[in-house]
């Protein structure tokens, strides 16, 4: 399923594979291996005396929600954290100043036994199926993660490559991002469940390649968020601690340049959710736009979505 990527690409290589596909594997950039060993080094202090794999045991799930939520603060806050993702941009062939990103987001995806029956908070939830896409509508947009302990395939996510110009029924067209960002502003990130803060799959599929991704520590993967993927549950005995962002370039956000949209009919793009690597400034500030748009398009064929359509949102 991977691409290994052995240097740094130019930057219009690297989208435009990322665009048509591709799961490029990036296996030799020093700044994520810095970044495993700072993210290492802040969870075993928040932690002590206790195992960050093993935090679930300790914890009820009240407080691992709570214990999360402060840890991927600080983790997002931290000034090294900003630092060693711009670097391991950059190393990767990325220009800081016409690249924007989302928020620098670290996981926990606790041991559930199964069966368990446990809230879907937005800090301990195995994600289901989606594609990023379906929410942002933001088809020039890169998924980046990176594990921080070793994973296996039954603690990891899944890629579904032979759905990725396959159309899948979902709830995208009912999906309201601004409500959403505006409790999520309101309450915080556990405003909203794990179900609530994605459109979801509508369809029984009988797919047979889903590919549960596995990388050691100090690699990290990039692949378009119009791939489908989830959470894989997880009953290993450990918890899963991992990192993830996701990047738009500038440049084909203004062009309209992308992935394929084969089944995302949501009315909104969240612009507003990206800011400059280079300087933080907004994206939706760059591009003389409000955090969140209206999305006028392209959908796919079968909506037959017009720009009349987009004037009764």
């Amino acid at each position: 399923m991977y691409t290994d990527v052995a240097r740094a690409l130019d930057q219009r290589e690297l989208h435009d594979r990322i665009y048509a596909g591709d799961v490029l594997r990036f296996g030799h950039l020093k700044p994520m291996r810095e970044l495993v060993d700072f993210t290492r080094a802040m969870l075993e202090d928040a932690f002590a005396p206790f195992s960050p794999v093993e935090i679930h045991k300790h914890l009820t799930h009240q407080q691992q929600m709570e214990s999360f939520a402060q840890r991927q603060r600080d983790f997002a806050r931290a000034p090294e954290v900003k630092r060693l993702w711009r670097d391991l941009f950059e190393a990767a062939g990325l220009d800081a100043e016409g690249l924007a990103r989302d928020s620098l987001y670290l996981r926990f995806q606790p041991h559930q036994d199964r069966g368990a029956v446990v809230p879907r908070a937005r800090t301990t939830a195995t994600i289901a199926f989606h594609r990023d896409t379906w929410g942002s509508n933001l088809y020039a947009q890169a998924n980046w993660w990176a594990p921080i302990y070793d994973i296996d395939a039954g603690r990891t996510f899944a890629i579904y490559p032979s759905l990725w110009q396959r159309a899948v029924a979902n709830t995208s067209a009912e999906f309201d991002l601004a409500a959403l960002l505006d409790r999520s502003k309101a309450g915080g990130r556990n405003a909203n469940d794990a179900d609530a803060a994605i459109p979801h799959l509508t369809e029984q599929l009988e797919v047979t390649d889903a590919t549960p991704v596995v990388l050691a520590p100090g690699e990290v993967i990039a692949f378009s968020s119009a791939h489908a993927h989830a959470g894989v549950p997880n009953s290993t005995g450990l918890t899963r601690i991992s990192l993830e962002t996701r990047t738009l370039w500038i440049d084909d956000v203004r062009t309209g340049r992308g992935a394929p949209n084969v089944d995302g009919h949501a009315r909104w793009m969240s612009p507003g959710m990206f800011r400059r690597v280079s300087d933080e400034v907004p994206l939706n500030e760059i591009l003389g736009m409000g955090r969140v748009e209206p999305f006028t398009g392209p959908f796919p064929a079968s909506r037959h979505t017009t720009i009349e359509d987009m004037a009764d949102c």
